[in-house]
């Protein structure tokens, strides 16, 4: 009779090592095995035959069962009460739980009759019990479990909690808070949420945007909203947001209508013939970002070096134009011989300048490349007459001068010409900040030279997120990012029977175009009047 074959061979040798092993790898070994298969039972039945032989099982024995209980408790109920077991027997043995562990019960714990409650009480027991932060993740089995039976003051608790511990929801989150919300005919909670997914979330996805069209197609959406509004109050504060929304409450009142549809490339709704905004920051927004931006500069650069530029660009104001000169002056140049074009930068300075009826933009270019360019007479010319206009700033040695002209941009409330994507470690930091993406899309012109002549590619006409409009209608762009914005499908929403603040004569839309493009995006006005791209 031969050798009976090993019904689980393994070349590597590893489960051989593991039998020869401690009694404590053993059952390690064990459980990484049981886990992989999916087998609780006998990962449990290991864990307490080992425990019965003096065995103490570690931390992480602890938390694979749990993670594979938590895996299979919605299989089998009875599953819940052996995780339960499991957790108390971990505690007994004085180890202190980690977040993945909360997170387990947190999920097991939903599976029982009160189980929102008990999760809840879980995750608010890491800080207050283990001095451990909760992650998002912890919080989603109960605030779902809140949300999915309608309990809905019980999520806004999940959620008030949430910001005690610094953690924001992100569209998921939002959307069945939006839900639960709309369900209940909490009104003034959907706006929030609505403002909360404008604010984390620039386009929503196809679950999302069924949440929101099942809010304004409910009998409560109609009788929210007011019927008295200041059309001039409206049209303020929504220039001082940057654009695009009002954020003070629903406006008008009476029965929405919903359509799908898209925007045309002049930012027209085909639904509504309403005209989507260029959203900008807010001027709240715009200080802090430009304060963020100077601490991040003055703790990288001479301190000196850059409280120095701040000063003088406060006595220099009204620029519509700041040019990422070395970005410009290199652009498709032979970089192995060090090539830096002039010529190139020159015409961009002259086409900002005459987008900008003669007002000069401000070059900014580091004093190396600036006494390197000056060793040629005619070169060193130019130079100088930029500098005598105050359309030059050179940076000082030791400085990146990339700190100078974002700062510049933002105090300045101009446009930025740069091919830079802004992806490297300075914008790393600033990625951060939810304010930068905007203000990246609102404030770069791009630019190309086709066949040696310059071509200035402006910010797109409007942006791609959640707008309110002064009338109160709304636009929610559906979908992820599009390579073509036109084809981006979006939810119209507006007032089908509108009491609104009055009859508003310009069909695409009440605000001033000319001040809020002024006042947002500098001279962007000025190319598209002269047939700039």
């Amino acid at each position: 009779m031969g050798t009976p074959q090993n019904p689980n061979p393994n070349p590597s040798g590893k489960s051989k090592k593991a039998k020869n092993g401690t009694k404590e790898g053993q059952l390690t070994h064990t459980i990484v095995t049981c886990t992989k298969s999916g087998d609780v039972s006998a990962a449990i039945s290991a864990l307490n035959a080992a425990i019965c032989t003096g065995v103490r099982p570690s931390a992480n024995n602890f938390n694979s069962i749990l993670h594979l209980l938590s895996s299979q408790a919605s299989l089998d109920p009875t599953l819940v009460d052996s995780a339960f077991n499991l957790f108390d027997q971990m505690l007994s043995y004085n180890i202190t739980p980690s977040e993945s562990t909360i997170t387990s019960m947190a999920r097991i714990a939903c599976h029982k009759s009160d189980g929102g409650d008990l999760s809840f009480d879980l995750v608010k027991s890491m800080n207050d019990k283990y001095g451990i932060k909760p992650r998002l993740r912890t919080y989603t089995p109960c605030l779902s479990f809140f949300c999915e039976r309608l309990q809905a003051e019980k999520a806004y608790e999940v959620e008030e909690h949430m910001g005690t511990m610094g953690i924001s929801p992100e569209e998921s989150e939002i959307s069945k808070l939006l839900e639960v919300s709309s369900k209940t005919g909490n009104g003034d909670k959907v706006y929030v949420y609505m403002q909360m997914l404008r604010n984390h979330v620039s386009t929503v996805g196809y679950a999302t945007s069924e949440a929101i069209e099942g809010w304004f197609t409910s009998e409560k959406a109609r009788d929210v909203g007011c019927v008295n509004s200041e059309e001039e109050s409206v049209r303020e504060v929504i220039l001082k947001n940057g654009g695009g929304y009002f954020g003070g409450g629903w406006l008008g009142t009476g029965q929405w209508e919903v359509k799908k549809g898209r925007i045309g490339i002049d930012g027209v709704c085909e639904g509504c013939r309403e005209k989507l905004r260029g959203v900008d920051l807010g001027e709240l927004e715009r200080q802090g970002f430009m304060e963020k931006v100077a601490g991040f500069a003055i703790e990288r650069e001479t301190e000196a070096n850059f409280s120095n530029f701040q000063k003088w660009l406060g006595s220099h104001p009204g620029y519509e134009y700041i040019i990422d000169a070395a970005n410009v002056g290199l652009y498709q140049q032979n970089f192995a011989d060090g090539g830096f074009s002039l010529s190139q930068l020159d015409a961009v300075v002259r086409e900002a300048k005459e987008v900008c009826n003669g007002k000069w933009p401000l070059v900014v270019l580091h004093n190396r490349r600036t006494a390197a360019l000056s060793e040629n007479p005619s070169n060193r010319k130019l130079l100088e007459h930029w500098k005598s206009l105050g359309a030059l700033y050179t940076t000082p040695s030791g400085s990146n001068d990339d700190w100078y002209w974002i700062y510049a941009t933002i105090s300045q409330k101009a446009l930025l010409v740069t091919n830079d994507e802004m992806r490297d470690h300075i914008f790393e930091l600033l990625g951060s900040s939810s304010f930068f993406p905007t203000w990246k899309e609102r404030h770069q012109v791009k630019y190309t030279f086709k066949k040696g002549k310059l071509v200035l590619v402006m910010p797109p006409t409007y942006s791609s997120v959640i707008q309110e409009s002064e009338e109160g209608s709304w636009h929610v762009p559906i979908g992820d990012k599009c390579e073509d914005e036109r084809k981006r499908t979006w939810l119209c929403i507006s007032r089908s029977i509108s009491n609104n603040v009055s009859n508003r004569t310009n069909a695409v839309g009440g605000i001033d175009e000319d001040k809020i493009n002024i006042e947002q995006n500098g001279a962007s006005l000025i190319g598209k009047r002269k047939g700039r791209s």
